[in-house]
C-alpha cells in the first residue's frame, strides 16, 4: 500500500511490489524557463504534425514531454506489479484465485507473550483456486484492515506479495483492547491480466464527443486523447499552455472552430464471457477471506520504557471515529460551523478536480450557513461554482479539470486544465489550493495520467515560487464499490496505480496530502467513489488543520 512518512512535509512511498528510490525533482527558475520553451516547441510540433509519432497518427496515448521521459521510466518502475497469469481463450475459472478457498493466519508475536500497543501484527495470507489448490503465482489485489467496531478504530495494513501465492499483511498496534483482522480479495491476479490488457488495447473504450454548430448546421463527432486518423481528418485541440493533447474527428461540413460542447459519449465493453466471470461481485470481486484460526487479538497497554518504530508507516488511523494522523499533521476537530468559519475567515479556497473534490465544495456550502453559493447558471455536475461568506470574508470556488472529464455536456470553452487555471491564482498566506485528479483517467495507459500530473506539478511549483505562503493540498484516490462497469472503467487496481504515481510525483514538493486512500480503507463504512459524510468530515478536518494550524488554541487537538 501507500504511506506517508512521519517526517512533516516529506512523503515516502512504500509498497510490496517494487522498491525504487526516486530522486526528488529539483526546480529552479531556469528549469521552468526550459520547460516553457520545450512546451511551446512541442505544441508547435503537434500542430504541424512534426512531432515524433507513428506515421498513421499525430498523437499517442503513451507520450510525455521530451524532458519528462527519464522520470516517466522511473514512475513506470515505481508501480511495477508482479507478473500475472496469461489467459488462454478457453481458460478455466477453477484455476483462478478463489477467496472462499483462501485463508489468512495471524502469526505469533516474534518475542512471544501478549500483544501491546506499539507492537506490529503480521498476518500470513494463502491464496488457493476454486478447487482448493494453492496458487503458484502472485499479483492478486488484496486490502487489509485492522479494526475495533466498539471504539470505532481502524488502520490499514501493508500487504507484501511474495510471488508464489502467499502474502503478508502488517499492521501497527495503535489502541488497547480488541483488534479484528479483515482481509479482502479485490481482484484475482487473472483479473489484473484483463485490466492491464484493456488499458493497452482499448484505451478508447470510454469515448467522448463534441457538438459543432454554425447557423442551422450541427454535427457531432467523437473525441479523445488520441484518435487513429491522419491529421487532415482531425481537429487538434491540444492545449496551448500545457501541451495536453485532445482531438476530435473533423466534421464533414463545419470548421474545427465551430466546436461548442464537450461531453462523455459512451462506453464500449469488449470482454469475452469467460473474462467477465473474473469480475463477479460476491464471488471473486471485493470478497472477504476467512481466517484459519482466530481473526482477532487483544492488545494490552504499551509497556513502560519501550520505544517502538512503526515500519509500516500508515498515514494515520481512526479512533472513536476520528482520524489521527501519523505523518506529523496536527489534526484538529472543527465540530461547529462557527469553528469552520473562523478557520476560513479571510481565506480564499480554490478547489480543482473531479466530483470527489466537488463533494467537498458541497459539504462546505451545506454545512456553513453563512457561506452562500452564488448562482453562475452553470451545470450542476460541471460547475464552475462560487460561494461567498461576506460576514467572514470567505471565498470558495470549484472548477472541474479538463478532458478527459466524463461529465455531462458542458461548453467546450469551460473544459479547462488545472495547470492553466493555477497560472491565474494570485496566492499567498490566505490562499488554499486543493487539487484532486484521478478517477477519470483510469481507462487510459498510465502515461496519460503521468503527463497530466507533471503538468500540474509544474504549475504548483510556479505558484509556490511566486507566492510561497500558499497552502497546496492534494487529494489522493480512494477505493469504491465495484460493479462490472465500475471495474472496467474505475477498478480499484487502476486507482491504486494512479495513487502510487501521484505520491511519487509530488514527493519533495511543498504540498500536503489528504490520504483518501487510507481514510477510506481504514473506515468501517463501505467503499464508495464518493465517501460517506463521516469520512468526508474527517477529510475536511485535515484540510482545515493545514489551512489554520494556529486554531489549536481554540479547538481540541487530536492526541497522537
Amino acid at each position: 500500500m501507500n504511506h506517508i512518512s512521519p517526517h512533516t512535509g516529506t512523503h515516502t512511498h512504500t509498497h510490496a511490489h517494487a522498491h525504487l528510490h526516486i530522486h526528488k525533482p529539483t526546480f529552479s527558475i531556469l528549469s521552468l524557463l526550459h520547460w516553457e520553451t520545450a512546451r511551446k516547441q512541442v505544441f508547435i510540433q503537434l500542430l504541424t504534425g512534426t512531432f515524433s509519432v507513428p506515421s498513421t497518427s499525430i498523437c499517442s496515448f503513451h507520450s510525455v514531454l521530451p524532458q519528462d521521459n527519464l522520470e516517466l521510466d522511473l514512475l513506470r518502475s515505481s508501480i511495477a506489479w508482479p507478473e500475472t497469469p496469461p489467459l488462454l481463450t478457453n481458460f478455466f475459472l477453477n484455476d483462478t484465485s478463489d477467496p472462499a478457498h483462501s485463508t489468512f493466519t495471524i502469526l505469533p508475536r516474534k518475542d512471544g507473550g501478549s500483544w501491546h500497543v506499539g507492537d506490529q501484527l503480521e498476518v500470513l495470507i494463502k491464496m488457493n483456486n476454486f478447487l482448493g489448490r494453492p496458487k503458484k503465482s502472485g499479483g492478486d489485489v488484496l486490502f487489509a484492515r485492522l479494526h475495533n467496531p466498539t471504539v470505532r478504530a481502524g488502520v490499514t495494513g501493508r500487504v507484501s506479495d511474495y510471488g508464489d501465492g502467499s502474502y503478508t499483511a502488517v499492521f501497527p498496534l495503535l489502541w488497547e483492547g480488541s483488534a479484528q483482522v479483515e482481509v479482502t480479495l479485490v481482484h484475482p491476479s487473472e483479473a489484473v491480466t484483463v485490466l492491464r490488457k484493456l488499458n493497452l488495447e482499448q484505451p478508447d473504450r470510454i469515448y467522448f464527443q463534441s457538438i459543432f454548430r454554425s447557423g442551422q448546421v450541427s454535427e457531432t463527432t467523437k473525441c479523445n486523447v488520441c484518435l487513429k486518423a491522419p491529421k487532415e481528418k482531425l481537429c487538434n485541440f491540444t492545449d496551448p499552455y500545457t501541451g495536453e493533447p485532445w482531438f476530435c474527428y473533423k466534421p464533414k461540413k463545419l470548421n474545427c472552430d465551430s466546436r461548442l460542447t464537450h461531453s462523455k459519449g459512451g462506453f464500449n465493453k469488449k470482454l469475452t464471457p469467460m473474462e467477465e466471470k473474473l469480475f463477479q461481485s460476491g464471488v471473486n470481486m471485493k470478497v472477504a477471506i476467512s481466517a484459519s484460526g482466530l481473526s482477532n487479538i487483544t492488545i494490552s497497554p504499551k509497556l513502560q520504557g519501550t520505544t517502538h518504530f512503526l515500519p509500516t508507516n500508515p498515514a494515520g488511523y481512526y479512533y472513536q471515529g476520528v482520524w489521527r494522523a501519523l505523518d506529523g499533521t496536527r489534526v484538529l476537530q472543527f465540530n461547529t460551523s462557527t469553528a469552520v468559519s473562523q478557520c476560513l475567515k479571510g481565506k480564499v479556497l480554490h478547489l480543482y478536480g473531479d466530483s470527489t473534490i466537488r463533494q467537498w465544495f458541497e459539504y462546505l456550502t451545506e454545512s456553513l450557513p453563512g457561506l452562500k453559493k452564488f448562482d453562475l447558471k452553470t451545470p450542476k455536475q460541471n460547475g464552475p461554482f462560487l460561494a461567498l461568506g461576506p460576514e467572514n470574508n470567505i471565498l470558495v470556488t470549484f472548477r472541474c479539470h479538463g478532458p478527459p472529464i466524463r461529465f455531462a455536456t458542458m461548453p467546450a470553452n469551460q473544459a479547462r486544465y488545472i495547470a492553466s487555471e493555477l497560472d491565474s491564482v494570485i496566492g499567498g498566506k490566505d490562499t488554499v489550493v486543493v487539487i484532486g485528479v484521478w478517477s477519470h483517467f483510469s481507462t487510459f495507459p498510465i502515461e496519460v495520467y503521468i503527463r497530466r500530473l507533471l503538468s500540474i506539478r509544474r504549475a504548483v511549483v510556479q505558484l509556490l515560487t511566486k507566492a510561497p505562503g500558499t497552502v497546496v493540498i492534494i487529494r489522493t484516490a480512494n477505493p469504491k464499490a465495484l460493479t462490472i462497469y465500475e471495474t472496467l472503467t474505475n477498478s480499484d487496481w487502476y486507482s491504486l496505480q494512479c495513487d502510487k504515481v501521484l505520491r511519487e510525483i509530488f514527493k519533495g514538493v511543498n504540498v500536503q496530502l489528504v490520504d483518501a486512500w487510507e481514510m477510506s480503507i481504514a473506515h468501517h463504512l463501505p467503499h464508495s467513489i464518493h465517501p460517506q459524510p463521516p469520512i468526508i468530515k474527517n477529510m475536511i478536518d485535515v484540510i482545515l488543520s493545514h489551512t489554520c494550524p494556529a486554531a489549536a488554541s481554540s479547538e481540541r487537538q487530536t492526541k497522537l
